[in-house]
């Protein structure tokens, strides 16, 4: 198929849902275009199989998202602390999920060595994290270490993110935040808690020294 078919093919599709949905709901376009109120951030993998409004069964205006390679929390990268930030300071999102998944190209990645900048450099704190703890994977196989770095990733994000200045600020002043980490099953669907949730400077300061070297 030409390039330019393939295009027209999401142009044409997008005609088709405008279409669906106002048949169903006329007002549909007013009232998600007047006001965007979430209770939560959602910061996941860029994965093309991971979609969070149809994961979480919420619709638009409900869910801010924030994806990148691997769902890094990295304090060196404005556009994820420019998010979190409008978040919390303006939106005031009473969640922020950290969500990784299953079969993560980006963490398998990390595990296999070094690849090119700028990906290389990204997923530097990952591979960090392998070399903690590879041993010790290993030992159940690569598809168990596979998954268990998967895990240990979305922990060592989760506790990124709670040391951000702006998570801290709503911390320090009183305000209502909570941060969860969740991994998401490509093969069944299901979302599962893999980390108690963090609601406070104390209850990060616990997490931090119960966490297996994050």
């Amino acid at each position: 198929m030409p390039q330019n078919n393939e295009i027209e093919v999401l142009l044409e599709n997008n005609r088709r849902w405008v279409t669906e949905v106002t048949r169903e709901d006329p007002d549909f376009f007013a009232r998600t275009a007047s006001q965007q109120a979430p209770k939560y951030l959602w910061i996941g993998c860029s994965d093309s199989r991971v979609i969070p409004n149809q994961i979480t069964g919420l619709p638009p205006g409900q869910l801010l998202v924030h994806r990148n390679i691997a769902n890094v929390v990295m304090e060196t990268d404005p556009n994820c602390m420019s998010v979190i930030d409008f978040a919390v300071r303006i939106l005031e999102v009473r969640h922020i999920i950290v969500c990784g998944h299953y079969g993560c190209a980006g963490v398998h990645t990390a595990m296999s060595g070094t690849t090119m900048d700028p990906l290389n450099e990204w997923l530097d704190g990952i591979r960090t994290l392998w070399g903690h703890h590879e041993e010790d994977l290993l030992e159940d196989g690569t598809q168990a270490a596979q998954d268990r770095m998967t895990e240990l990733n979305v922990g060592k994000q989760m506790l990124s993110l709670c040391r951000t200045p702006s998570v801290e600020d709503a911390w320090l002043n009183r305000k209502s935040l909570r941060v969860h980490g969740w991994i998401y099953g490509l093969k069944d669907g299901v979302l599962q808690n893999l980390y108690p949730d963090i609601g406070s400077i104390s209850e990060r300061t616990r997490a931090e020294s119960e966490s297996p070297s994050f």
